[in-house]
């Protein structure tokens, strides 16, 4: 088929439109907290083979694994018009339990679907030992309920016998039914634009500049590894600690660069952990793509040919590849910060002018759930706390802003007030955390809460001990803190803590500042 490149350029954008309305869907008709004002969910549009042609400027980590979710759902099934898998099995093409994935066929006029859609959502709560499902685990049976692929609507009509088993292993039922309605109607959303697209153009056209568009985004990614020096340049960073003893966790990395391909290889990275900061492959791919698609200026689809100039090599049973039954909760949110300033580090030695110092390297992740004194119904509430952005060889860095493998937003207070018995007591800028340079780093935030009711607190956070580095001379950010306060007494607490606290009781988090650039002059 003979490529029009205007074309080319208008299916891009309708195949990203596509992506884009249903996370509209999906935002608009959920009912947590979490991903209606969060915004913690994903979608993206996939070809007849499973591959990713394009997807929404929604959460990296996410998206860079998601094409795995998809591969498993098309192994165990042979999808029907009507039929949605879903799951949530981070060793099966998942991340952590609470990113669960529902995965949709779109058939044309043959047999065999010409594209699948997908999207995945953070749900507040799925089970285990600790309300918000974010646990200092040891197994991830302690996590939540394990969904393997399967099929959550069958010809059109939910299995209520599955949605039944799930929502009574759950927290907040009612919640999760809502937002898994909310995603059917996602999927069913690209479904029906899709559907318009072949109706416009035809069937053999709309495939030919799917496959089309991850040949270019292929040529795209390989210019820009091409224009980068041949070498082989390492790093290596530090996780502070499991939760569960394990302390000074070291991820290294050795990218090689040679002619127009790049091997990313983590050998020699700490063995998985005890503790939930365990990353599945899925996890560090995801991290791995998004740094080398941060690296291309042009406007492309980031879409699975993106991955085939990059070669990702782990240690089976690794922090970066962990294997069953290892806990991996805070492997999606915090180990892939780390990845991704560990390869960013290997690559500011070949990139010196483009590369920026580390941001926060930490999502902050925090639950609260128990009771809600106002209504006598259980409630689960997770958030993660933006901080500091690195600062570039030409700028300073963003402060008090999501940075690197999430972009949610920030709950709301009043959003977060009228759904929670919580009090925000203090949410701003944590002045002075960026680290000074030439161009300084980002600063973090402040955020303060107080309970309404007596609740059980769980906190996943890093960059506690090891500040985030500044590069060419520029300062390290300043570390976080988290702080509980009990009758007007403040008790630091570490990067990684579960406890049980009481009504009128306030969790502080202190989010870090990110590293700064280059001397002060």
């Amino acid at each position: 088929m003979k490529i029009n490149p205007v074309l080319l350029e208008v299916f891009k954008n309708r195949y990203a439109s596509i992506a884009e309305e249903m996370g509209v869907a999906l935002n608009r008709t959920a009912f947590s907290p979490n991903i209606k004002e969060r915004r913690d969910f994903s979608c993206a549009v996939f070809d007849g083979r499973g591959k990713m042609v394009a997807q929404a400027a929604h959460i990296p980590v996410h998206l860079g694994s998601m094409p795995l979710s998809v591969a498993a759902a098309l192994e165990n099934f042979d999808l029907s018009e009507g039929d949605m898998v879903i799951l949530n099995d981070p060793f099966k093409g998942g991340t952590h339990l609470p990113d669960i994935t529902l995965v949709a066929p779109v058939f044309g006029k043959g047999q065999h679907p010409d594209f699948y859609v997908a999207n995945r959502a953070h749900h507040a709560d799925v089970g285990g030992m600790s309300a918000g499902s974010m646990p200092i685990s040891e197994s991830i049976f302690q996590e939540g309920l394990i969904i393997p692929p399967l099929k959550i609507v069958e010809g059109g009509k939910v299995n209520s016998a599955l949605m039944g088993l799930i929502l009574n292993n759950v927290r907040t039922p009612g919640e999760r039914e809502g937002d898994f309605k909310a995603q059917i109607m996602a999927n069913l959303t690209g479904i029906e634009r899709i559907n318009e697209l072949v109706e416009k153009y035809g069937v053999d056209t709309v495939t030919g500049y799917a496959s089309s568009l991850i040949e270019y985004a292929e040529t795209i990614m390989r210019k820009t590894i091409q224009d980068i020096p041949d070498g082989t340049y390492h790093f290596e960073d530090m996780l502070e600690d499991d939760g569960q003893g394990s302390t000074d966790i070291r991820i290294k990395v050795a990218i090689t660069i040679e002619g127009d391909s790049a091997d990313v290889n983590f050998a020699g990275t700490h063995k998985q952990v005890k503790g939930s900061i365990n990353a599945v492959y899925a996890v560090t791919l995801s991290s791995v793509l998004y740094v080398f698609r941060s690296l291309i200026e042009e406007d492309i689809p980031t879409n699975s040919g993106c991955l085939i100039p990059l070669t990702v090599r782990t240690e089976k049973g690794s922090v970066v590849d962990a294997v069953f039954p290892a806990a991996v909760a805070g492997g999606n949110v915090e180990t892939s910060q780390r990845i991704v300033d560990t390869v960013l580090g290997a690559l500011s030695k070949a990139l010196p002018e483009k590369i920026p110092a580390a941001g926060q390297g930490t999502m902050n992740n925090i639950t609260i759930g128990g009771m809600d004194n106002r209504t006598g119904r259980p409630f689960a509430y997770y958030e993660t706390i933006g901080g500091g952005m690195g600062a570039a060889p030409s700028q300073n860095g963003e402060s008090a802003v999501h940075s690197h493998m999430t972009n949610t937003l920030n709950t709301p207070v009043e959003a977060l007030e009228y759904s929670y018995p919580i009090m925000v007591t203090c949410y701003s800028v944590r002045k002075n955390s960026g680290g000074r340079g030439r161009f300084h780093g980002g600063n973090g935030i402040i955020r303060e809460l107080k309970l309404l009711s007596d609740a059980e607190v769980t906190v996943l956070s890093e960059r506690r001990r090891y500040r985030p580095y500044g590069l060419s001379g520029g300062e390290a950010g300043k570390a976080g803190r988290n702080t509980i306060v009990r009758k007007g007494v403040a008790e630091e607490k570490p990067g990684k803590f579960h406890e049980f606290m009481k009504k009128n009781e306030k969790i502080r988090i202190e989010t870090p500042g990110g590293g700064g650039y280059g001397r002060n002059p």
